[in-house]
């Protein structure tokens, strides 16, 4: 008798554009899941942005999850299935990979479907990849992992529609028309993401190889800063808007967990897209450390913003 196979679903996406808000509408929806995640740079925070904390939990960080698969993922998902062989009562009935969003999903998908142990224990359930329309057309035509991230899909999840122009969701269709025609395609807002019905998990279907993009693959950086003190959110949001608008073109993506210093519930910040937006409540127990950290990812070295952001911070006064 064939031995059960456990479903895999990977979310891909670029940064900013709603993987780990899918993940936590995921596992609202079916938390019987194992994660594995997977960040850019050397300090990990989406495991801080999870609304539940009970669940098999993996993160992998320092680089793009293509330098790590053959090192990394696959005697992870060795030691996941060992787990689940193990017990008589599952302790997940799935696997969720939440990708880096400045890589493609191509690496995986070729370990999952190449290696035999893995292809015998696991299958591939579905690939969905998630797209910011304000955004996306500049980063279609700036960063071949974008057009890679697409063409892998088998569900394409049209994010920051409320914040969207009808101009920008026109555009964004056509060109995805034209880049991935069968691929499904949903559009969401924020409020909507968490309660789409359309939003199903499905089994992934065969496509035929995406065509080579001349879009040469982007060098990355990142900087990882923990906050010593923590200013208030006004002094802090007054320092990252100044240098999201000194470092317009450098910066592509901000996100922290920042713990105030009266103890009062932890929060997450996000940048992208050139706009900050406002910190959202953290739902998850907090961290008895209470660290408070931010990380920032470019497309140039960041030594000269983390300089700029340390000597702002210093000039802070406590609250």
């Amino acid at each position: 008798m064939a031995s059960q196979k456990i479903p895999i679903i990977v979310i891909t996406g670029f940064l900013g554009s709603g993987k780990t808000t899918l993940l936590n509408r995921l596992i609202a929806s079916q938390p019987k899941s194992a994660v594995i995640i997977n960040e850019f740079g050397s300090t990990p925070i989406d495991q801080d942005l999870l609304q539940q904390n009970s669940i098999p939990l993996t993160v992998l960080a320092g680089g793009c999850l293509c330098c790590q698969i053959k090192g990394t993922l696959t005697p992870t998902l060795k030691n996941l299935w060992m787990r689940w062989n193990s017990h008589h009562e599952k302790p997940f009935d799935r696997i969720i990979i939440e990708t880096s969003g400045v890589a493609s999903p191509e690496p995986i998908l070729d370990t999952l479907l190449r290696e035999r142990w893995l292809a015998k224990h696991y299958q591939l359930q579905q690939v969905i990849t998630t797209i910011a329309i304000p955004s996306a057309l500049e980063q279609l035509e700036r960063f071949a992992e974008v057009n890679a991230q697409i063409a892998w899909a088998d569900l394409l999840l049209l994010t920051h529609l409320d914040t969207a122009s009808s101009q920008q969701i026109e555009a964004v269709e056509q060109q995805l028309t034209k880049l991935a025609p069968a691929t499904e395609k949903i559009k969401v807002t924020t409020t909507q993401f968490a309660l789409h019905p359309s939003l199903d998990l499905k089994a992934s279907h065969l496509k035929p190889l995406p065509k080579p993009t001349s879009l040469p693959i982007t060098l990355f950086h990142s900087a990882s800063i923990y906050l010593e003190q923590t200013p208030t959110w006004p002094q802090l949001q007054a320092i990252l808007q100044a240098l999201l608008d000194s470092y317009a073109d450098k910066i592509l993506r901000i996100k922290g967990v920042i713990y105030p210093a009266d103890q009062s519930p932890a929060f997450a910040i996000h940048a992208t897209n050139k706009t900050l937006y406002m910190p959202t409540a953290l739902m998850t127990n907090q961290s008895d450390q209470r660290h408070s950290k931010l990380v920032f990812i470019g497309t140039s070295e960041l030594d000269d913003l983390k300089t700029e952001l340390m000597t702002q911070l210093a000039l802070v006064k406590p609250s």
